[in-house]
């Protein structure tokens, strides 16, 4: 029998779990936020609707079974729910804390279309995951039998690590070749612990090396193994790198000691969290502490370096963004926790210069929105003679990312790229221009979100069973 009926939305307020307060949460890299108790888990999960047309789950780029997992929680049936979210998600635990669920699932719920508030599905999801870990219910793949095809996967983060799961699962090979010496991309070195912390990727990358797949970190392609040896040693190659080359600043003084880029300092204070030597950090130049921070930008990775920056002590933080709180492309849930820590946002603002050898301030113009351009977005324009100095010992460029010339330092001049420098790839098959080569994530799409790298590594590795079992099928006639 049921314990909980659903449709309680009328009667039961939306709450989300406790959150620790300003003062206490910015002094360390803790998640900010509180675990559910069991029953105010089923509490929350008995607020969703069921409705016939669920757009929380057709928002969701994997297209979660939101509704049953929620139905399933307020049941107390907690175990079915993790299986039903993972049948979907393979990393549920880590989109249920740093998916912007106020943009996808949470934002097109119907109940909070009709003024009773969102049915809190991220932090429902969150607390399935991580019940099912404590359980034990979480369990390396193995495959029923293994599979003599192989697949190298160049890039650690999670469009590459969805597709190893996936792959493996059917006992195929699997390889991981990354640059870094730690698995998991931005997820480890780019999310701060605060929202995302560390252990719970550890936790995932050993699952899956329990599970069969083999990482080789501090590797290069193109420096320490060439593409071409790639494609010799394995049967289908995805290239699921992600995009790091930083979008740069211009003007006067751009090149000033003390103007950095948003993923090296990041970095170095995720290098801190494991205890790592980190020079830069320990120098001054990567430590926001006792400096004037300005950040440049309006995306979740500027949220995440103003909210870095107040934890490690700076005297003062400062967000720069050339448009208004309503056309900034960041979470506002990360907005008003930033705001809550004592972060100050100075909209309608764009840098035009930098003074002083190590630099000491930011030459701002004050800007205006005028006609919509091309994206249907108001344009930013310039207001003469309203410029001034915003004084920093710290300037951080948290722009945006664009892909490196893969290409050119592959030595793989066949492999098609679009005008943007991504890697030109089927948007279903995520197959490339070169037979057997696949594409996933950012360095197909463009910088985006950690659930839609998902949603390609598992597509991709999809359409690389189809081919294998295409080519057994012949081969067996």
């Amino acid at each position: 029998m049921a314990k909980e009926p659903m449709l309680k939305f009328v009667s039961v307020e939306r709450d989300m779990p406790e959150k620790r307060p300003p003062n206490l949460r910015a002094n360390d890299f803790q998640e900010i936020y509180a675990e559910y108790a069991e029953a105010k888990a089923e509490e929350q999960s008995s607020r969703c609707s069921q409705c016939g047309v669920p757009y929380c789950q057709s928002h969701c780029p994997l297209h979660n079974n939101i509704p049953d997992w929620l139905r399933l929680t307020a049941q107390g049936r907690l175990q079915e729910a993790y299986e039903v979210s993972q049948a979907t998600n393979t990393f549920p635990e880590i989109c249920g804390r740093i998916c912007p669920q106020d943009r996808l699932c949470e934002g097109n719920c119907v109940i909070e279309q009709s003024g009773h508030g969102t049915v809190t599905i991220g932090s429902v999801e969150k607390y399935i995951t991580d019940t099912a870990w404590e359980n034990g219910w979480v369990k390396p793949a193995v495959p029923s039998m293994e599979r003599k095809e192989s697949v190298g996967i160049i890039g650690a983060g999670p469009g590459g690590l969805a597709a190893a799961d996936r792959l493996r699962r059917q006992g195929v090979q699997v390889t991981v070749y990354d640059r870094y010496d730690r698995a998991g991309g931005l997820l480890t070195y780019g999310i701060p612990g605060f929202k995302l912390e560390k252990d719970v990727v550890m936790k995932r990358i050993d699952q899956l090396e329990q599970s069969g797949v083999t990482f080789k970190q501090n590797c290069n392609v193109g420096e320490d193994i060439s593409f071409a040896d790639l494609q010799k040693a394995h049967d289908a190659i995805l290239i699921a790198t992600g995009v790091y080359k930083s979008r740069d600043l211009s003007g006067p003084g751009a090149g000033a000691k003390g103007i950095v880029r948003a993923i090296d300092f990041l970095t170095a204070s995720n290098r801190k969290s494991f205890g790592d030597a980190v020079p830069e950090f320990d120098s001054g130049e990567l430590n926001a502490e006792g400096k004037r921070v300005v950040v440049i930008g309006g995306g979740d990775t500027a949220m995440d370096c103003v909210r870095t920056a107040i934890r490690q002590g700076a005297t003062s933080v400062k967000c720069l963004y050339r448009r208004d709180r309503a056309n900034m492309p960041g979470s506002q849930r990360e907005v008003a926790n930033a705001e809550e820590e004592g972060v100050e946002f100075v909209w309608l603002t764009a840098p035009k210069g930098y003074t002083g050898d190590a630099v000491e301030g930011v030459m701002v113009s004050k800007m205006r929105l005028g006609a919509p351009d091309a994206t249907g977005r108001q344009a930013p324009e310039i207001i003469d003679g309203a410029d001034y100095v915003e004084d920093a010992d710290l300037v951080i460029k948290a722009l945006g990312f664009e892909p490196e010339d893969i290409p050119t330092l592959w030595d793989v001049p066949e492999l098609a790229v679009t005008r943007w420098g991504t890697v030109k790839a089927d948007f279903q098959t995520h197959e490339t221009s070169l037979p057997g080569v696949y594409a996933c994530g950012d360095i197909q799409r463009g910088a985006s979100l950690v659930v839609w790298a998902i949603r390609d590594g598992r597509e991709a590795a999809d359409a690389m069973l189809t081919q294998f079992n295409a080519a057994s099928a012949v081969a067996a006639e």
